[in-house]
């Protein structure tokens, strides 16, 4: 059973609403000096994200959102030699080459890429099952620079459902 504490503050209807709807986050417990200190769970939350409560959002949007946040926190801590991948957790599938991440409401997480041989591969994931292993891999030797999917990707849920980063229907 939860337990509130009681305060002398007062808050107002709205104000305790708007509180309610904050996805509640919790920072890292660090075992080692080496973790950065600002993790994606410290972050705050995109304006375009806040703005929608978690109740009105599908678990599978929920987790598409989360999801970009972490990828483009991660990539923040990579060098110009490696970029993101996805590891498969629990199966010897390998790896994912990021390219894009999708959802389909109200359960399901897509992810497109490229295995290490470079064969177009997509997983989809029911949310219930959800187990991403973010991985920085060595930038492919044919690229001139990494691919930076992260900030594109929070471009993009920025835009209202239906648009890309483009603005143009999808």
């Amino acid at each position: 059973m939860a337990t509130h504490a009681m305060t002398d503050e007062i808050k107002t209807s709205v104000e305790a609403l708007e509180e309610s709807a904050v996805p509640c986050a919790r920072g890292v417990a660090r075992a080692c000096d080496d973790l950065p200190k600002a993790t994606a769970e410290t972050q705050p939350l995109p304006a375009a994200l806040a703005s929608q409560p978690v109740e009105a959002k599908s678990p599978a949007q929920w987790a598409y959102e989360r999801l970009i946040l972490y990828i483009k926190h991660f990539e923040e801590q990579l060098d110009e030699k490696q970029e993101v991948a996805m590891g498969f957790t629990g199966s010897d599938a390998g790896v994912l080459r990021i390219e894009g991440i999708g959802y389909f409401a109200p359960d399901v997480v897509t992810f497109y890429g490229r295995d290490e041989e470079g064969a177009r591969t997509q997983l989809i994931q029911h949310v219930s099952q959800l187990n991403v292993m973010l991985r920085a891999m060595p930038v492919d030797i044919d690229a001139t620079e990494p691919r930076r999917i992260g900030f594109r990707l929070a471009a993009d849920i920025a835009q209202p459902p239906g648009q890309g980063v483009t603005g143009k229907s999808e």
